[in-house]
C-alpha cells in the first residue's frame, strides 16, 4: 500500500497479541528483532495516521474506563490499576455502561474499542478472550427490545409550529433543584435570547448541521434584495456551499430579520457570527462550539415546551420535511442541505416524510 493510500484509510485496529515470544518465537533472535522493531513502527504509523475524531473518541472511550474503575473502587473498597484490562473488568465495563449510564448498544461497542487500542497503546496487553466476553454480554442485552430503542431513530424534525413556540417562549427560567442560583427565577439576558433565536432559525433555514453553524462567520453572511446570501463553510471533509435563505411570509419565523437583530445589537461586523453570552448579557469573543450549538436547539425547545426533544439536527431534518410537504423540487431542497443527487440519506427523509401518502391499505376499507 502506498503512503498516499495511508493518507485515506480509515484505520481499525487489528489485534496483535504476543504472548510469551508468541509468532516472533519461530524465528532466529535477529530476525524476531528486526520484525519486533517493524511491529512498533507499524504501531507508530497507525497513530499518526489515525483521523483526530478517531484520537478524539478514543480519549474519551479512555476518560469512561477511568470513570468506571473509580466507580469500581468505590464500591468494591479496593482500586484497580487501569491497565488491568481482563475478561472481568472488560464484561463489568459493559455492564457499568449499561445499567449505569443507560448508553446506546452502538455506543458500548465503540467503547470497548476504544479500550482496546488506548490500552494498547499503553503498553497492555489486552487477551482476546477479555474483548470477546465484553461482546457477548453485548449480544445479550441486544435481544431487549427497550435497550435496542437507545440511541436509535432520526432526529425529531423541527416543524413550523415548533419555531412558533420557541420564539414565543418565556424568558423566565425556574431555577433548577440543586441548582446554586440565588434566585428562583433566572431571567435569560435579551442578547441570548436574540442569539439563539437567530441561530436556530438560521439553521432551519439553510438546513445546516451544528458544525456549519458555528463555523459561520458574519462575512458570511450577506444581505441581499431577497434576503441573506449564506455561504455554508464545509466541515467534516464536506464541501461548502453557497444558500439563499428568503424572507419568511412570517415575520416571527423570519432568519433574515431574527439575524439582522442579533448583528446589530452584538454589533457584529466580522468574526464568528454566533457567539457566547454570559449570564449578565455580556458578549464573548470566541466562536460557539458545534455542541454549544446543539445544546442551545435542545435548551430553548425545552423551556418553550416543545412536546418532542429537539437537537442539533432537528433543524435541518426539519427543513428537509417541511419542504418536501410544500411540494418543493428534491434538487433545491438538496441544493440547500448539501446532499448529493441519488444520496440514501436523503432519499431515506423523503421515504419518511411520504410514508403515509400511498399505503397498501389506504381507500380499500
Amino acid at each position: 500500500m502506498s503512503g498516499t493510500e495511508l493518507e485515506h484509510v480509515d484505520v481499525v485496529d487489528a489485534e496483535i497479541v504476543v504472548e510469551d515470544g508468541g509468532e516472533l518465537d519461530r524465528y532466529d533472535p535477529a530476525t524476531a528483532a528486526v520484525l519486533a522493531a517493524m511491529e512498533s513502527a507499524a504501531e507508530d504509523h497507525l497513530k499518526d495516521i489515525r483521523p483526530k475524531k478517531t484520537k478524539d473518541g478514543y480519549a474519551r472511550d479512555w476518560a469512561l474506563w477511568t470513570e468506571f474503575h473509580a466507580w469500581l473502587a468505590e464500591n468494591t473498597g479496593t482500586p484497580l490499576p487501569t491497565t488491568a484490562v481482563t475478561k472481568g473488568t472488560m464484561v463489568g465495563f459493559v455492564v457499568w455502561l449499561d445499567d449505569v449510564k443507560e448508553a446506546a448498544l452502538s455506543t458500548i461497542d465503540r467503547r470497548i474499542t476504544g479500550v482496546t487500542v488506548e490500552a494498547r497503546g499503553r503498553g497492555v496487553q489486552v487477551p482476546k478472550e477479555a474483548t470477546e466476553a465484553a461482546r457477548k454480554v453485548l449480544k445479550a442485552l441486544g435481544r431487549d427490545r427497550e435497550k435496542q430503542a437507545r440511541g436509535r431513530g432520526q432526529a425529531a424534525p423541527a416543524t413550523p409550529g415548533h419555531l412558533q413556540q420557541i420564539v414565543a417562549a418565556d424568558r423566565l427560567i425556574p431555577r433548577k433543584p440543586g441548582s446554586r442560583r440565588r434566585r428562583a427565577v433566572y431571567e435569560l439576558p435579551e442578547l441570548a435570547v436574540l442569539r439563539d433565536r437567530a441561530m436556530s432559525l438560521m439553521e432551519f433555514g439553510i438546513a445546516g448541521r451544528a458544525a456549519e453553524v458555528a463555523a459561520l462567520d458574519a462575512t458570511d453572511i450577506k444581505l441581499a434584495e431577497g434576503g441573506l446570501e449564506v455561504h455554508v463553510p464545509g466541515v467534516k471533509g464536506r464541501p461548502d456551499r453557497d444558500v439563499e435563505v428568503d424572507y419568511a411570509d412570517n415575520p416571527d419565523l423570519c432568519a433574515v430579520r431574527a439575524w439582522q437583530a442579533w448583528k446589530e445589537a452584538a454589533g457584529i461586523e466580522q468574526g464568528p457570527a454566533f457567539r457566547s453570552v454570559d449570564q449578565w448579557g455580556h458578549l464573548g469573543t470566541p466562536r460557539l462550539s458545534a455542541n454549544a450549538v446543539r445544546l442551545a436547539v435542545t435548551r430553548s425547545a425545552a423551556r418553550a415546551g416543545v412536546e418532542v426533544k429537539l437537537t442539533g439536527h432537528s433543524m435541518r431534518s426539519g427543513f428537509i420535511t417541511a419542504s418536501t410537504k410544500a411540494g418543493k423540487r428534491a434538487d433545491l431542497t438538496r441544493k440547500q442541505s448539501g446532499h448529493a443527487e441519488g444520496s440514501p440519506v436523503f432519499e431515506k427523509y423523503i421515504r419518511q416524510i411520504q410514508r403515509w401518502e400511498e399505503t397498501a391499505g389506504k381507500g380499500i376499507l
